[in-house]
């Protein structure tokens, strides 16, 4: 068998198993197999073969990991659901608020609403922002 065969498929070996344990360090050494596997092709030495793999898996290590390591660990964004979602929307004042009572609508919903500052008062039709959530009274302000 010829050696750029061995290398390719050690470095599809490596590469499978880089699938398995996502750990970005299999896939880079299988990426250094690869490049040693072309070198094997233009009938280098073996000496030649091991040290363009060990200066192909040095390189892959130093550019291709820290960018595979970036993607494996994105997060996902954040979803707020339920009322934290409702935080920073604009509500529509249905019933005047103010210290002890009022309600507003905030995407087709009802809800009890408080004003943040409590000498606040907002009166039907105003447009008020959502600051912040207390069971289910919200706590609003008056949007900018």
């Amino acid at each position: 068998m010829p050696d750029w065969a061995v290398w390719f498929i050690v470095g599809a070996a490596l590469m499978a198993g880089e699938l398995l344990v996502t750990a970005a360090v299999l896939g880079p050494i299988g990426l250094a197999a690869f490049g040693a596997g072309i070198v094997a092709a233009f009938d280098a030495s073996s000496e030649v073969q091991i040290a363009s793999f060990i200066v192909f898996t040095l390189l892959s290590l130093v550019f291709a990991r820290p960018i595979a390591k970036r993607h494996l660990v994105a997060q996902p964004p954040e979803f707020r659901t339920n009322a934290p979602a409702l935080l920073g929307e604009e509500a529509l004042v249905m019933q005047q608020v103010d210290r002890d009572s009022g309600q507003v609508k905030v995407g087709g919903d009802v809800w009890s609403a408080r004003p943040v500052n409590p000498q606040d008062v907002f009166e039907p039709g105003d447009r008020v922002i959502v600051e912040s959530v207390h069971r289910t009274v919200l706590n609003v302000s008056k949007g900018e």
